[in-house]
């Protein structure tokens, strides 16, 4: 059986994972979507229920979408579903799950790697991250939680921009950015989402596309004044953006480059007594490195202290042969990791 692709919705309380949701579901796309709703609020998709077991907690809708709510853990649940699949008494392509509104999605994610029935049943292919444009910025500020769904995000969605000013929902914008630079962002209006920017954005894959926004390498006013470094100090003091200082948001992120080759055992070790000391708080890294001793690309990823590195394309003629890696976590001391990675060059 193919691997069922499962996408992840997070967001603060309010900011529009039911609407998205059903948009989602009613969309004429031909796919059938099972949702594990982490909570039944109010405002679940009873709006069409044909079937409900309740023993199950299994609703199927007319469209031919599943809902389910977890009431075990979401491990058990997936493994209902995918055997429910395989016995073929479910039919459903892919998987969304919906977390609560406070709900830290590192766990989440964390599931699809740790347990090996898991992984062999389903493919995480990205976390989803709502904000409304109106509270986002008091949510930002007041709730960790909050922070930590940016961080995690592949794809961030503005939502509720329509209510809110122009130079609040930059503002917003550029302070996301920030977080969290792998992330591309869309302004979305109710829920109106084009189904491209939900599926199949393979955030998780280990490939050799490394989505860093240009701007934000260049947003530091660090280009020039540490030109001669290795690696760009991206948006540190000298950031030039007026409404940068006003928030030091805890979950930051850092990229760094390099066009010498790694030595492979020396990062190894590095990167592997890194994340035995700071995995909690490391949310999401990825990197595209140049290692000595193979003329293919290395392709590197993790989630806390899971990490997963992969040989990717070989360099082709007459490409520079360099190291890019970004770095999105918690309060992470950017020097250690910055210094450290340095003295891993061959």
């Amino acid at each position: 059986m193919a691997l069922i692709p499962a996408t992840i919705l997070t967001g603060f309380l309010g900011a529009g994972k039911t609407t998205l949701l059903k948009r989602v579901l009613s969309e004429a796309h031909g796919q059938k979507i099972a949702v594990i709703e982490n909570e039944f609020g109010d405002e679940n998709i009873d709006n069409e229920i044909l079937v409900q077991d309740a023993k199950e907690q299994i609703i199927q809708l007319n469209n031919g979408c599943v809902c389910c709510s977890i009431r075990e853990d979401l491990r058990t649940t997936l493994s209902d579903l995918a055997e429910k699949k395989r016995k073929g008494e479910l039919d459903f392509d892919r998987v969304v799950i919906e977390t609560t509104g406070l709900a830290d999605p590192g766990p989440v994610a964390q599931t699809f790697f740790m347990d090996d029935e898991i992984a062999e049943c389903y493919l995480l292919d990205s976390i989803l991250t709502l904000v409304d444009a109106k509270h986002g910025a008091q949510q930002l500020d007041d709730r960790q939680e909050a922070r930590l769904q940016v961080g995690f995000a592949d794809q961030i969605f503005i939502s509720k921009t329509d209510l809110s000013d122009a130079a609040a929902v930059d503002a917003l914008s550029h302070r996301l950015k920030h977080m969290n630079p792998r992330a591309p962002q869309h302004r979305v209006h109710f829920g109106e989402v084009p189904i491209a920017d939900v599926f199949d954005l393979h955030g998780f894959n280990l490939n050799a596309k490394l989505e860093i926004d240009p701007d934000f390498l260049k947003s530091g006013g660090g280009h020039d004044a540490h030109a001669h470094h290795d690696h760009d100090h991206v948006h540190d003091e000298h950031c030039d953006h007026p409404h940068h200082h006003a928030h030091d948001d805890d979950v930051k992120s850092f990229v760094f480059r390099s066009d010498r080759a790694f030595n492979p055992a020396r990062l190894e070790d590095f990167l592997g007594s890194i994340v035995q000391v700071y995995g909690p708080k490391m949310l999401r890294y990825k990197g595209v490195l140049s290692m000595k001793g193979t003329d293919r690309k290395v392709i590197f990823q993790g989630v806390h202290q899971l990490m997963g590195s992969d040989l990717g394309p070989q360099w082709a003629p007459g490409e520079k042969k360099g190291s890019k890696m970004v770095f999105i976590g918690i309060d992470l001391p950017r020097d250690v990791f910055l210094q450290g990675l340095e003295q891993c060059l061959a």
